[in-house]
């Protein structure tokens, strides 16, 4: 697309300057950090609950937080640019060769990369209605086209995705479990879909929360890329490892897609210090045990609460919750008044919702008491 210039007298405006469709991307809005919140309401930070961008309330692991501390001592050397002890660990985790690993700055890193790659002026994206909002950023900043199909209630219609293919489609998102919603694609649906989609589309299958799913539930995904090159599966260590803050995570793919991704990512994505806790992370098999479990019982907690209070939810397979509550948008302001950060999800077409992410079992019983007040 054309830009506008500025004429005449006067300092520049760069946003005359920036591509249409740069300036037509909304920005990405994320979870408000607690310090935010406090300043504007002028709370005290330490009674401020933050259940908003699903990270894990138990932090990183021992083992995670031992490794941050060891590595800080080479923070002044630059990190290992081919990441090749964290391709290595996750070879031997996966059962995957190492040439078929790609770490990056989280798995968004990944998402932009595709859409770089394989995305242009004239050609389509294929999305589920209500899938990560990441998706429709990456897709618009190479100026290609997002076509959204509808769900069928709050879940992927497989039937709906293979028909919306046409020519112009040349990639297809996929995340289960998906966010904001919680829901899943179960394994054969997955496969069905998969195989039936052509292959000279790219498929992006973003697992960011696989790991909170029950282990006899996770689809067979770490060898799909052997059989389906086209295919691109996405993982994270934001999640359930609870790394958010040092931004890591890796693709599986065919080790061709991997060296065309590798060309457009950026230098040394993934931090020294971030390399160290995501291997540590990986040798702390207890942990991510832990936290699912913890996950799995507050959940269900939080999800009978809400029914009990008559609160519209939907079953999540996440760590969060999405629920109905009205005026979305008010319930969250009047939330963060009384301490508590949640998600509005009107940017995903669901003003009347509320995104909440399952906290420890004080931080899930602080929200249920303000939201009972709130919209008493």
């Amino acid at each position: 697309m054309s830009r506008v210039e500025s004429s005449g007298p006067g300092p520049m405006n760069p946003e005359r300057l920036a591509l249409e469709r740069v300036m037509s991307i909304p920005p990405y809005p994320p979870g408000r950090p607690i310090t935010a919140v406090a300043r504007e309401f002028g709370l005290d930070p330490k009674t401020i609950v933050k259940l908003a961008s699903n990270e894990n309330p138990l932090g990183p692991s021992p083992a995670a937080r031992a490794a941050l501390v060891e590595g800080a001592a080479g923070a002044a050397l630059y990190p290992d640019f081919d990441t090749f002890a964290l391709r290595e660990a996750l070879s031997r985790h996966l059962g995957v060769s190492a040439d078929r690993i790609m770490p990056g700055s989280g798995s968004s890193d990944h998402i932009v990369l595709v859409a770089r790659a394989f995305l242009e002026p004239g050609s389509a994206a294929l999305l589920s209605q209500y899938s990560f909002a990441a998706y429709q950023g990456a897709i618009a900043s190479v100026g290609a086209r997002a076509i959204s199909v509808p769900t069928r209630d709050f879940h992927l219609d497989v039937e709906r995705m293979l028909a919306a293919i046409d020519d112009s489609v040349r990639v297809v998102y996929i995340a289960t479990p998906n966010n904001p919603t919680g829901t899943r694609l179960e394994a054969a649906a997955l496969d069905e879909l998969i195989a039936r989609i052509p292959e000279r589309v790219v498929v992006v299958l973003d697992e960011a929360y696989r790991e909170y799913l029950d282990p006899a539930d996770r689809p067979a995904t770490n060898h799909l890329p052997e059989t389906r090159p086209n295919v691109v599966v996405l993982r994270t260590f934001s999640k359930i490892h609870g790394l958010a803050g040092l931004r890591v995570g890796f693709a599986i793919a065919d080790p061709r897609m991997v060296r065309i991704l590798r060309r457009l990512q950026l230098p040394f994505s993934v931090n020294s210090l971030a390399e160290a806790a995501a291997v540590a992370a990986l040798g702390d098999e207890s942990f991510p045990t832990q936290a699912r479990t913890l996950n799995f019982v507050e959940r269900a907690r939080m999800a009978a609460a809400l029914a009990g209070a008559g609160i519209e939810y939907v079953p999540s397979h996440g760590n969060f919750l999405l629920l109905r509550v009205g005026d979305g948008r008010a319930v969250f302001q009047a939330l963060q008044r009384r301490g508590v950060i949640v998600r509005p999800v009107d940017n995903y077409q669901l003003p009347q919702w509320l995104r909440v992410s399952i906290g420890l079992a004080h931080e899930n019983d602080l929200f249920l008491s303000r939201l009972r007040e709130v919209l008493a």
